[in-house]
């Protein structure tokens, strides 16, 4: 069975290429006519890749590309008339995998397409954790709230690191030092909590939960 693909795009004729040439290359195609619709149809079922317009009324391609992101790993290529640096700059801060613009070769499409998907399928762990509106690039080291980057510290991209990657696991303060410090740190455990406040406000995002007389945690379910 092909794989899934997921087309946002709201001009009609764009649509009806994007079907035709996937289908002979076998692959599934689903299609949306707006960003409202796309999300449905994501949520609805599960996809190998999405290929996302962004000038779309309703909600943009941005939007669509961020609210995946903040729940699901599945591979974006951004397709768009937008050709300037600047929107390309922001499709792969929103943590996209490709962008494409148009006017594009169907060919270099499917070709993008089967690079995208080869590395999904070759077992790569991905790079990006997300959690609500929050995005962690551990290849680069780089954090984003809502696509805008926010500097951190070693430290507390190190701390944010391990409990994204632990969502629902609570950490004492003794394990975060033991775990982030190695054990070289003699001092007192509180520094875990002034990291902790650090993070917090430099993300301007209530998603560290302190469980009391216990630790910190990053609640998936919450």
């Amino acid at each position: 069975m092909g794989k899934r693909i997921l087309v946002i795009e709201d001009e009609a004729s764009i649509q009806n290429i994007l079907r035709i040439f996937l289908e002979d290359a076998g692959y599934q195609v689903t299609l949306a006519d707006d960003g409202m619709d796309g999300i449905a149809a994501f949520h609805k079922d599960s996809f190998d890749l999405v290929l996302l317009d962004i000038m779309m009324p309703r909600l943009d391609g941005y939007s669509v590309c961020e609210m995946i992101r903040n729940e699901s790993s599945t591979p974006v290529i951004l397709l768009t008339a937008l050709d300037d640096e600047d929107n390309q700059m922001k499709g792969f801060n929103l943590l996209a995998d490709d962008y494409i613009t148009k006017p594009f070769s169907m060919p270099l499409v499917l070709k993008r397409m089967e690079a995208v998907l080869r590395r999904a399928r070759s077992g790569e762990k991905s790079s990006v954790l997300a959690y609500q509106n929050v995005q962690l690039d551990t290849e680069n080291y780089k954090v984003f709230v809502e696509g805008k980057e926010v500097t951190l510290t070693a430290r507390e991209f190190d701390i944010l690191r391990l409990l994204m990657e632990n969502q629902g696991r609570v950490f004492t303060r003794e394990q975060l030092l033991d775990i982030i410090w190695n054990y070289d740190y003699l001092g007192d455990d509180k520094i875990i909590n002034t990291h902790i406040k650090n993070i917090r406000k430099k993300l301007g995002v209530d998603c560290i939960e302190t469980i009391r007389g216990v630790g910190y945690r990053i609640d998936k379910n919450h």
